[in-house]
């Protein structure tokens, strides 16, 4: 996926017209039209301002790394680090560590209910 691809797929899953991206980035709307439908490639500023929208890294913008998204995503390094790990075990292992997640996760929804 090119990066025209990648910011027309997040803007539409963020739930953003092209007016509303421009209008976060501080450019007019037809600009993100030329970046999504000409492959046009926005200044290293306006880069910036468009994968901060977005919520994702410049990088993956551009490149496209799963590892880029995860590390914009997550700001807890620790946690994508232990993440990181665990997708290296046996899918044994990964099974457990996410029966465990999902346990603590329905918990605490519980937990919240009943407040």
């Amino acid at each position: 996926m090119d990066f025209h691809q990648r910011l027309k797929q997040l803007r539409t899953e963020k739930g953003l017209s092209k007016g509303d991206l421009a209008t976060l980035v501080g450019v007019h709307y037809s600009q993100i039209g030329r970046y999504e439908e000409k492959g046009a490639t926005p200044s290293a500023d306006i880069m910036a301002k468009v994968s901060n929208a977005l919520g994702v890294s410049s990088d993956f913008l551009m490149s496209g790394s799963s590892d880029d998204l995860a590390d914009s995503s997550l700001t807890d390094k620790e946690l994508l680090n232990q993440f990181k790990a665990i997708e290296k075990m046996q899918d044994s292992d990964k099974t457990v560590v996410k029966t465990l997640i999902d346990a603590f996760i329905t918990k605490k929804k519980i937990q919240q209910l009943a407040i």
